[in-house]
């Protein structure tokens, strides 16, 4: 049999399994025997492992079970469900304690305490308890909304239903991770890809009799709201947790000192393998509440906590080809098209190269011997290379100078800070001419981040423009569904699913709007400092005038990069026209108003020199918390300009130039005080 034949068999085969999973896990109807199915998987595994390039996502040795199409009502968490940032090396822990340290403006030689805890490889979910009864149990979802899995989670022993401790509080959601231990999934490992998608499918089922043949486990860890938190450290939760009937780590640990902290990480990574659970790594946590709450959070994950990943797995394989790929942005990322190696139980088959100037340095090579290495979640990437097996005809790899979706120039932007070429080569053609820019910009409109269109992933919007259903993001409000029903693959059901999911997206937040349309520079973070300062849609179109743009020099966090990318954005004629089509297609909320009661209400707010005790990053979020606004300029919007130790001359003598009051750190927080 050739190669083709036995692909068509193989996604034949994996057709059929996805069809009996619709039936097993969708309509809990199973439509062959366990027999029947396991020798089916069996038979779609053989064929992976003996041409793992034909591996695909949906493969039962990479997937379970079937993602049901709204069996589970969604339900906005309290306080959302953020993921953390990770950490691989001493200098990324070192760097993560360094931005809290300067965030909390703490003495440099400061040991900050951290509660540590193993970080379980499951399903994280939040319990809702009212007067000590469990009353909802949600999924972590997008972060923001999760599946109402109530009754599935309730059918988890370690899961008290009531709890009639006195100093239970009378509302909190307690969250932690479900789990399936390695012994109890050998039991079943016919059935499942591996522990984790085991928890996963089982929590996922719509019959909670069928969950609970299932031997899920919970181990608790933190709460997200919680009335009236009487508790200094995360330690002190954990201990009451316990007492409150939650089962939690017994490799709990507060440690103070980054040192320390690699220690533990070191003697916990040599016993891991001997645990009965998975474990990819250790969770820090700045352990004392009331800094937790000082720092905050960025825009998916807290400053005060990181996940320190445990060592990177790494294999040897040879460079087949290399491959440009196009960004959204324009960015050529050169990809290395490998022999595939199993690195960590995964096939790869793929490695970035991450740019021009890094194939040059390492001196990478079609035909070369290299290592390539996948640490936790990110991209295999190569490290190195065997020099002494390259083959003696082998030659420099040369970067292509044109884009190789639509033939333009690429270019290197110069740095004018730096004084240096990006490493970064950019196809130019943004004015959705170049295809793969194109195609990736609707990918990003779609993303969960962005309009978040359940349903409509990444092959969606390939096949899409394929069949030139799609070429601009405003062609997605009107697709023809009558052509899609009659595709492969998509029936009434699907078509009448995305027609729900688009017509929900098509109501979101001024943030989530300005972060859809790609513009370069302007990530989550800079939209909603856009959105906060612009307020509506109608002043964020305004900014096609040159003098509009140039105010946005006022938003603190707003910096000359951002601006020139907004401007390049509003320079094109064809990005005017797509927002005009979507604002039209479109309701588009106002950003937030900002909090009435302040005591700095209709007052703006800028610092100068350095802050005694406190950072300038938390002293701009007191002021935001006071209704009060940052501006970054001196000029006659500004009411006060608040000095520290050594203030910039220029704008103390330009504010006194312009009547602005000028006053001390003392004074200032004199004026918070009146909030008390």
């Amino acid at each position: 049999m050739n190669i083709s034949s036995i692909k068509k068999d193989y996604l034949k085969k994996i057709k059929l399994i996805n069809k009996y999973n619709k039936f097993y896990y969708d309509k809990s109807n199973p439509s062959v025997s366990d027999q029947e199915y396991d020798q089916l998987r069996k038979d779609i595994i053989k064929i992976e492992e003996q041409y793992p390039e034909l591996l695909k996502k949906d493969s039962p040795s990479q997937s379970v079970g079937f993602k049901p199409s709204r069996n589970f009502k969604k339900i906005k968490h309290k306080v959302p469900m953020l993921s953390l940032s990770n950490a691989f090396n001493e200098d990324d822990l070192k760097n993560f304690e360094k931005k809290i340290i300067n965030f909390l403006s703490l003495n440099q030689n400061i040991e900050i305490e951290y509660s540590t805890e193993p970080k379980i490889d499951g399903i994280s979910a939040s319990i809702k308890y009212e007067n000590g009864v469990l009353t909802t149990g949600l999924s972590r979802g997008d972060g923001a909304e999760g599946e109402d899995i109530t009754e599935n989670l309730k059918t988890i022993k370690d899961i008290p239903k009531k709890i009639v401790s006195k100093n239970f509080p009378k509302q909190i959601d307690i969250r932690g991770e479900v789990f399936i231990s390695k012994n109890d999934f050998k039991k079943m490992d016919k059935k499942f890809a591996n522990p984790r998608n085991a928890a996963s499918g089982s929590l996922r089922q719509k019959d909670p009799s069928e969950t609970k043949k299932i031997p899920l486990n919970f181990i608790a860890y933190t709460f997200g709201h919680i009335e009236n938190n009487v508790f200094e450290k995360q330690s002190n939760f954990l201990k009451s947790l316990n007492s409150w009937g939650f089962k939690t780590s017994k490799f709990n640990k507060t440690i103070k000192g980054i040192k320390n902290l690699i220690f533990h990480h070191k003697k916990f990574e040599e016993i891991r393998y001997s645990l009965d659970y998975d474990v990819d790594g250790l969770v820090y946590k700045v352990n004392k509440f009331i800094l937790q709450k000082r720092l905050g959070f960025v825009a998916n994950a807290p400053r005060w906590a990181i996940a320190h990943k445990f060592s990177a797995n790494s294999s040897i394989s040879k460079i087949l080809k290399i491959d440009i790929q196009v960004g959204r942005t324009g960015a050529l990322t050169p990809v290395a098209k490998i022999e595939p190696v199993n690195i960590g139980g995964v096939i790869v088959s793929n490695a970035t190269l991450h740019n021009e100037d890094e194939i040059n340095r390492k001196d990478i090579r079609i035909g070369d011997a290299v290592t390539v290495e996948r640490a936790g979640d990110v991209i295999p990437h190569v490290v190195s290379v065997d020099k002494n097996k390259r083959l003696s005809n082998s030659k420099k790899y040369i970067f292509p100078l044109k884009c190789p979706s639509c033939g333009s120039n690429t270019v290197k932007d110069f740095n004018e800070t730096t004084k240096k070429y990006d490493a970064v080569r950019r196809c130019l053609n943004e004015d959705f001419k170049c295809k793969k820019i194109a195609v990736e910009s609707l990918k990003h409109f779609v993303s969960k981040e962005a309009l978040n269109i359940d349903g409509f992933g990444k092959k969606i919007v390939e096949q899409f423009w394929e069949l030139k259903l799609i070429k601009f993001p405003q062609d997605i409000f009107r697709l023809d569904f009558d052509k899609i029903k009659n595709l492969e693959g998509w029936g009434n059901l699907s078509v009448a699913n995305l027609k729900y999911a688009i017509e929900k997206s098509k109501k979101i937040n001024l943030d989530r709007f300005i972060y859809s349309l790609g513009i370069r520079h302007i990530g989550q973070e800079n939209a909603k400092l856009l959105a906060q300062h612009l307020k509506n849609i109608d002043n964020f179109c305004k900014l096609s005038r040159i003098n509009e743009i140039e105010n946005l020099s006022n938003i603190d966090g707003i910096g000359e990069t951002q601006i020139k990318s907004i401007k390049n954005f509003f320079s094109n004629e064809i990005n005017i026209s797509i927002l005009k089509k979507l604002t039209e297609n479109m309701k588009i909320s106002n950003s937030p108003t900002d909090k009435k009661d302040g005591i700095l209400k209709n007052k703006t707010f800028m610092f100068t020199g350095k802050l005694n005790q406190i950072s300038r990053a938390e002293a701009k979020s007191l002021v935001e918390q006071n209704s009060g606004k940052i501006i970054s300029n001196v000029n006659y919007k500004l009411n006060y300009l608040i000095i520290g130790d050594k203030p910039t001359s220029k704008k103390v003598k330009k504010a006194k130039e312009l009547n602005i009051k000028v006053i001390t750190q003392k004074e200032w927080m004199s004026m918070l005080n009146k909030t008390n």
